[in-house]
């Protein structure tokens, strides 16, 4: 498997993914079909209540997922990115035991997940959130909705940078208008 890794690390999956593919096949297919010959071989030979025969046994369970992504360039080996992306919503998830409603859970799950389809998609989700409220306001199609949404978005540095420097961060009221009017 540390074979595999090695190949998978000169991979870079932002170039060509019919490189990457081809580089898959070439190295990485040979590799998984050892794997396979030796799974097969061993998997008989090694009792399944043992800590080697469980191991085998995932290994042969997991096999067609494991493989799959030899199939394009595109896929990567592992769900590491994702797991990264909710390891800060996993760790803070005793605090929101504590919801008040469901409904409360519910919208704090969108905004969550919203907020991590940001970053997936290379947006800040700052600049994200201060622009989104104010131009669905004026949305009056599905098409105007959809340019807004993290993957179509095109955000500029001046849209927040404009907003900190007026005091009025995400379109909010100064503070000293609230306290006055």
């Amino acid at each position: 498997m540390r074979l595999v890794l090695t190949v998978e690390q000169r991979i870079d999956l932002s170039l060509n993914e019919a490189c990457n593919a081809v580089a898959r096949q070439r190295h990485s297919v040979p590799l998984l079909a050892a794997l396979r010959a030796w799974l097969d071989a061993s998997l008989p030979r090694v009792p399944g209540k043992t800590k080697l025969g469980e191991a085998l046994s995932y290994l042969h369970k997991y096999w067609p997922k494991l493989v799959r992504y030899v199939e394009r360039g595109d896929l990567p080996i592992d769900n590491n990115r994702c797991e990264n992306a909710i390891r800060p919503f996993v760790a803070g998830r005793k605090g929101w035991l504590f919801a008040d409603t469901p409904a409360g859970a519910h919208a704090s799950a969108v905004i969550y997940s919203l907020l991590q389809t940001a970053k997936a998609n290379g947006v800040e989700p700052y600049q994200w959130l201060c622009r989104v409220p104010r131009d669905l306001q004026s949305a009056s199609t599905i098409e105007q909705v959809e340019t807004l949404l993290p993957w179509n978005i095109n955000l500029t540095r001046t849209d927040s940078a404009s907003a900190v420097r007026s005091g009025h961060g995400c379109g909010a009221q100064p503070l000293t208008a609230n306290l006055t009017g």
